[in-house]
């Protein structure tokens, strides 16, 4: 018998992959769609690529539109999710999308996002390493589920590995992320307008300020960090979806060039969603578009002691709805690939 689904937030992009995923999906049943300014109209009049859930109308997003599911996809802005979440049944599994529930630091969600702080939730990376073991061993069972920032879990899978197996130093990591701007919502703000991002590479969030940091540095800690620092910079380029992180870290002296290729093996050699490739190639992010994968290559830059990953994940798959069903299957006790594929779209 198929588990019943509502998405909340249902007609922007994390909502969409959402559905998109969720259609395919062999025990998931989507009864309810939600939305703010959208509500009363078809979800195909939204969403006009959703052509098998064209029976759907959207609804407003409340409490009693949601309760009843088995499982709740919230998808909304953050500071939104927490107030709705809070009035939804202990016994329903929610996976919220949105920042809420990622932090499990007041003190950092009141630098860096500000507002109620609505407690930390399990975090949705399941191959996250983490001691001895991975996150999915947090997920088992679980009924409220926190998905990832689809820049913080892109970096944190990058580079966890090594701090894990103690061949990188946690201090002075650099991160610079080619995005896609779909990764910002559908809102219509200038910096995200066609005629500013065609033919240009626009930087935002430079200098420490922005809101993914707190939580790279939470699951790096996860892996064993002491203090981890980070200088990570984001840029806006030209294509609609995706990630393309490249993250370098100081070689602890004296470490082999195959201790470190060893420690990220063996963290992902059994993982179906999470690939090493093999020495000398590279990720592009044409490779993982519309997948629930991340393709990390790996380097040594001798001449200044720095290991180099560059990570290419499609940021509104593995980096959002992705993650979130695939760690929903895991809390249910289902095949954890239930309606997720490896395999991308090209050309």
């Amino acid at each position: 018998m198929a588990f019943s689904v509502a998405v909340a937030g249902a007609s922007g992009y994390a909502g969409g992959e959402l559905l998109r995923l969720l259609a395919g999906h062999p025990d998931f049943e989507v009864r309810t769609v939600t939305a703010h300014s959208n509500a009363g109209q078809q979800l195909i009049d939204v969403q006009p690529h959703l052509r098998s859930l064209a029976h759907l109308t959207l609804v407003d997003t409340t409490p009693e539109a949601l309760n009843g599911h088995d499982v709740v996809f919230v998808a909304l802005p953050h500071g939104k999710s927490g107030e709705l979440t809070a009035h939804l049944s202990p016994d329903t599994l929610v996976v919220d999308c949105g920042a809420d529930h990622r932090l499990e630091s007041e003190s950092d969600w009141a630098r860096f996002y500000g507002g109620e702080y609505f407690g930390a939730w399990a975090y949705g990376v399941p191959e996250l390493p983490i001691g001895d073991e991975e996150q999915r061993s947090r997920l088992l069972g679980a009924r409220r589920i926190a998905a990832p920032g689809c820049n913080a879990s892109t970096v944190a899978l990058a580079i966890a590995p090594g701090i894990r197996a103690g061949v990188i130093e946690a201090q002075d990591l650099v991160a610079v992320l080619a995005v896609g701007p779909s990764g910002a919502g559908k809102a219509l703000t200038v910096p995200n307008l066609a005629g500013e991002i065609l033919g240009s590479a626009n930087p935002y969030a430079v200098g420490g300020t922005h809101r993914h940091i707190p939580e790279i540095q939470q699951s790096l800690r996860w892996a064993g960090a002491v203090n981890p620092t980070i200088s990570f910079t984001p840029v806006i380029v030209p294509m609609a979806r995706g990630i393309l992180a490249t993250v370098t870290a100081r070689l602890v002296p004296g470490t082999s060039s195959e201790a470190v290729r060893e420690a990220w093996e063996s963290a992902y050699v059994a993982e179906p969603f999470v690939h090493l490739l093999p020495a000398g190639r590279f990720p592009r992010t044409s490779d993982v578009l519309g997948a629930n994968t991340a393709l990390i290559g790996l380097a040594i830059d001798e001449a200044v002691g720095r290991v180099v990953t560059v990570t290419a994940v499609d940021n509104l798959a593995k980096g959002t709805a992705g993650a979130a069903i695939q760690s929903a299957n895991i809390a249910l006790g289902l095949p954890e690939t239930a309606g997720l594929s490896t395999n991308g779209v090209a050309p």
